[in-house]
């Protein structure tokens, strides 16, 4: 990625200085143009996708890169099975999805359309998708001309495809394939933190942390478990619980987005002191410690520094328990008992592809039950697909290959998950939380969202 990162730092200035590109796409390649055009006609066969991927030769799939056993399973599961296709996997594993965007966005400013970029897919959700689709970036509606498409609700009045269709409050428009879903779930070692001591409520929380300070931290952002947290925490600090934040940030407007985040950060900047590494009493900041993904986070709970810890993914703590790397002491809890944030996370195809058919071919394989089920049983990410789309017999195969929840169950998580926050807030909660928890501003905070709210909503 130093190669990668290097370009995105020389060129992003001329990504700023080039607001008249941003938002249209720049001229690709005539024989990709004229693949897309065909392809999103619906002129095409899977074979001649399959025939014009080969000729590609090869995908550049840029995906978070935190979890050694994801990374595992994509090389050892996706890779050969695009192989037998013809087509050479290239991994861009990155720390920040966000990389992948500016470098996509940089791309097109240079003047590289399709077949003449550097990015075939994104994992990506959220805020990431949101910026890709506002400025215009994407391949187009690609989702339901895939083979394995069968396997998806996309049909708008169906209920059960809304989370197909809407990604973090914004229109998918097929430009998107869901590849997993999950939900934001908590877990504590027992040897250290019994399950009838462990907080039920955020104010739990901080009461437990004024008595056991150091005890607990999360994860940081931007990274999308630190703003998951955030958001937790503002459903739970909000009289109107998460409905405000699935409004785009035009429809909500400062005054209401003030007040229904205020009392979150209060409450993120009275706990600040008592987390991991911090001074532990008010007034004592010390250095509190947050980890910068799920890996380091699950590090600190290894090595008895922290007793308790919260990122995405329900099988996390099944899956470290059957690879050795928990003790069998940790289990899941439900925290907070309220409002669990769930979304689905998906494979985008940018608007400069350079491979576009593999890009397509891709995401089909990601799709397949077949992968789908390898994905649950062996690493404990969940379905992208949906099981109501799935025979019988799949059905039945995709509850074998689920793994058992520790200390919960599924039906348990189902009651408690809400909605993600809308994708044009997210950036502004960030923006908030790097300036009063962070840098620990000594502006009004009331200035703080405001100015974070003017800088990032257009």
């Amino acid at each position: 990625m130093g190669k990668r990162l290097w370009l995105w730092a020389v060129t992003i200035g001329f990504v700023l200085l080039a607001g008249s590109v941003l938002g249209q796409q720049a001229k690709g390649n005539p024989v990709a143009e004229k693949f897309r055009s065909d392809f999103l006609a619906g002129k095409l066969t899977w074979n001649d996708v399959l025939t014009e991927a080969k000729k590609e030769g090869q995908v550049n799939w840029y995906h978070w890169g935190g979890s050694t056993e994801l990374n595992t399973w994509i090389d050892q599961v996706v890779k050969p099975e695009l192989a037998k296709f013809g087509i050479a996997l290239k991994t861009f594993r990155v720390n920040d999805t966000r990389n992948a965007v500016d470098l996509v966005i940089a791309d097109n400013a240079s003047g590289k359309g399709l077949g003449m970029g550097s990015v075939d897919a994104i994992w990506i959700n959220g805020e990431n998708f949101y910026t890709l689709g506002t400025q215009n970036l994407l391949f187009g509606p690609f989702a339901d001309k895939l083979p394995n498409s069968k396997n998806f609700f996309f049909d708008p009045k169906e209920p059960r495809s809304k989370l197909n269709t809407s990604d973090f409050g914004y229109p998918t428009n097929l430009q998107e394939v869901p590849w997993s879903g999950e939900e934001y779930t908590c877990y504590i070692d027992t040897a250290r933190l019994k399950p009838a001591d462990a907080p039920k409520t955020f104010q739990d929380l901080e009461t437990w942390l004024r008595k056991t300070p150091g005890r607990f931290t999360y994860i940081k952002p931007p990274d999308f478990n630190g703003n998951t947290f955030v958001e937790e925490v503002m459903y739970a600090f909000n009289a109107g619980g998460p409905e405000p934040f699935q409004k785009r940030a035009k429809d909500l407007g400062l005054r209401n987005f003030i007040q229904a985040t205020k009392g979150g950060f209060e409450f993120l900047k009275r706990i600040d002191p008592f987390l991991l590494g911090g001074g532990g009493r008010d007034g004592v900041r010390g250095n509190p410690i947050y980890p910068n993904s799920p890996d380091a986070l699950q590090t600190l709970l290894v090595n008895g520094q922290i007793d308790m810890g919260c990122e995405f993914g329900k099988y996390n703590a099944a899956i470290q328990i059957k690879n050795g790397r928990f003790p069998p002491t940790v289990q899941n809890i439900i925290f907070p008992q309220k409002d669990m944030i769930s979304n689905k996370n998906y494979i985008a195809i940018p608007s400069n592809s350079p491979n576009p058919a593999a890009a397509l071919v891709l995401a089909n394989v990601v799709s397949g039950i077949d992968n789908q089920f390898s994905k649950l049983s062996q690493i404990g990410y969940p379905l992208g697909i949906d099981p109501g789309r799935l025979s019988a017999a799949d059905q039945e195969a995709a509850a074998k290959a689920s793994l058992p929840l520790p200390g919960i169950t599924l039906a348990q998580l189902g009651d408690n998950a809400v909605p993600d926050t809308n994708s044009s807030l997210v950036k502004v909660l960030e923006g908030i939380w790097q300036e009063y928890i962070e840098r620990q501003s000594g502006k009004p905070l009331e200035q703080i969202i405001a100015d974070s709210w003017n800088t990032q909503v257009k």
